[in-house]
């Protein structure tokens, strides 16, 4: 039998899988016969995870999942920079057990990042979070970062993040071998350079500016330059081909 912490957590892996994007709609009928169970069971996670700030709920639109403004997006990732970096700083020496484990989980990210699974690559760079709270000793923080880590997934997501994944795992690599060694100041500094590096990767406007979006789809686009005639046109690298208009492709 499948229970309403079952179904929120269901829900939680498929957004850091980035299987579900914002704005996405959860009707309870239509996730009641996915688990096959009530719709009462359905509501009491979607509450839970309303709770937490993952989904939320309309009168008009039912439950959906969270688009994180602007003004959140910075929340959330100033949370995790304050959570994590002072769960560093406050860990003692980190025992081998840790360190195994902890090696074991970048093992895997290394391996899903050679294979074309891009939600189990996404999943195991969010949850790594998770997993070294779990590691330094602290189940509370970790509960609270895999929702900082969801909604934070959600926001790379809605604000079309460039973050190199590899440079992520790379990160983590360094990370961890900090703490192996017990040097938790550069593990910390590390960690704050790392948060600081994916939220700086996000196309986030300023929050001043109620029309971002709109000044960025109507921006003059740039004239492609004209072909001179001639074999002579093609030779010259001072004048380049036109590039092919995506729309064309489409």
């Amino acid at each position: 039998m499948v229970s309403s912490t079952d179904i929120a957590q269901r829900i939680i892996e498929a957004i850091l899988a980035q299987r579900l994007a914002p704005g996405t709609r959860l009707g309870e009928q239509s996730l009641s016969m996915l688990f096959d169970c009530s719709r009462t069971l359905v509501r009491e996670a979607l509450v839970r995870l309303a709770t937490r700030g993952i989904v939320t709920v309309s009168s008009r639109r039912g439950w959906y999942v969270v688009q994180p403004s602007h003004d959140e997006a910075r929340e959330a990732f100033e949370a995790r920079r304050v959570i994590e970096t002072g769960l560093i700083r406050r860990t003692g020496p980190v025992d081998k057990a840790a360190v195994k484990r902890l090696k074991q989980h970048l093992k895997r990210e290394q391996d899903a990042l050679k294979g074309d699974d891009v939600g189990q690559r996404s999943y195991l760079l969010g949850d790594f979070h998770v997993c070294l709270a779990e590691c330094l000793g602290n189940q509370l923080l970790a509960d609270t970062l895999r929702d900082y880590t969801a909604r934070t997934t959600l926001i790379a997501m809605l604000y079309q993040s460039t973050h190199d994944a590899v440079q992520s795992c790379q990160d983590h690599v360094a990370i961890v071998e900090a703490l192996a060694r017990g040097d938790t100041a550069e593990a910390e500094r590390l960690m704050e350079e790392h948060i600081g590096q994916v939220q700086a990767a996000l196309r986030l406007a300023p929050a001043n500016d109620p029309l971002a979006n709109l000044r960025e789809a109507l921006a003059p686009l740039s004239p492609a330059p004209r072909a001179r005639k001639g074999r002579a046109a093609a030779k010259d690298p001072s004048h380049p081909a036109p590039e092919t208009y995506l729309g064309s492709l489409l």
